[in-house]
């Protein structure tokens, strides 16, 4: 199975957000080239929200390109297999945390957002990844900072896109519970 086809079948079955699935569905059925970078009409991204559970808290970067507070995420590359994989490998590198695992269930949510041309789209799907006990993060060449916030504390820098993906992800934790 392809990457695209991965991505397709991830959409078919994630249940929320009806409108904004119908147009990733569309935008991968017009674009077979949608699920990379080059594909001008935009392209589907993957991230992950890491967190500590235990702890009540989510990892952020301060990205350098955007200078924001945001999740770990970006582009699906060759060797990806699945969206799961693209955003488990995202976490992994920009978060320099081993052993990240993905919260049951797939999806937490989906974020479109402009980017600048020629690609003028992320059509970001959007994970979370619980982080192990006492692990250590590392600050990747793509981040300014990489810093724990409490689950209300990332409020005070995160832009609403990262606060509906932090309550998202507690609302999975709490059906989980």
């Amino acid at each position: 199975m392809s990457l695209h086809d991965d991505a397709v079948l991830v959409l078919k079955e994630y249940g929320s957000q009806e409108e904004l699935r119908g147009l990733y569905l569309d935008h991968l059925a017009a674009h077979p080239d949608g699920m990379w970078k080059a594909c001008e009409a935009g392209h589907v991204t993957a991230s992950a929200l890491v967190i500590d559970p235990e702890r009540g808290k989510v990892l952020l970067t301060l990205h350098r390109k955007l200078n924001m507070w945001l999740q770990m995420g970006g582009h699906c590359e060759p060797a990806d297999r699945t969206l799961a994989e693209a955003a488990l490998r995202e976490a992994t590198e920009e978060s320099g945390i081993p052993d990240l695992t993905l919260l049951p269930g797939g999806p937490v949510q989906l974020d479109r957002h402009p980017i600048p041309a020629p690609c003028n789209w992320h059509l970001d799907v959007q994970y979370a990844a619980s982080a192990p006990a006492g692990a250590l993060e590392r600050i990747s060449d793509e981040s300014l900072d990489l810093r724990w916030f409490g689950f209300e504390e990332a409020a005070q820098v995160a832009d609403g896109s990262v606060l509906r993906l932090i309550e998202r992800t507690r609302a999975a934790l709490r059906a989980q519970a």
